[in-house]
């Protein structure tokens, strides 16, 4: 699942479950829910369980709850969660021959382009939280 799919997919879980707080929801009911697969969002609900975003609990009536309110939590947070590597993960030729030394400056030149471009997505992230989220695409938070 690319970066942007499991952004994408965390963010409807998260804003689903705020939108039924405090009922807990398993996670192929939430799946269906928010029409992903219900596999994929196993793995993503345990990365977010275990950065404290939800909380699971057990039990016939058990599931996923959110941990945080909505407006205390912030897309980059979520990001951090759910993602082993940048958004700018950049692979570069690391080949010797004739041109290695234009191949090591624009390597340099393209790996701090992309970490400058990373801070800058974290930066904005950090000011989007998942209430302003729900309140643009129109779906209302029960969490108190």
């Amino acid at each position: 699942m690319s970066a942007s799919t499991k952004l994408s997919t965390s963010v409807k879980a998260l804003s689903y479950l705020a939108s039924t707080h405090p009922t807990p929801h398993n996670s192929a009911h939430i799946a269906e829910q928010i029409g992903t697969n219900a596999s994929k969002l196993r793995r993503i609900m345990s990365l977010l369980t275990k950065n404290d975003i939800v909380k699971s609990t057990q039990g016939i009536s058990g599931g996923f709850l959110l941990n945080k309110h909505p407006k205390d939590l912030h897309l980059q947070e979520i990001y951090c969660a759910i993602e082993d590597r940048k958004a700018f993960h950049l692979d570069v030729n690391k080949k010797s021959g004739r041109g290695k030394n234009i191949n090591l400056t624009f390597n340099e030149y393209f790996l701090n382009l992309f970490a400058d471009i990373q801070v800058d997505i974290e930066n904005k992230m950090k000011k989007i939280n998942l209430l302003s989220i729900m309140k643009q695409t129109g779906i209302k938070s029960l969490f108190k």
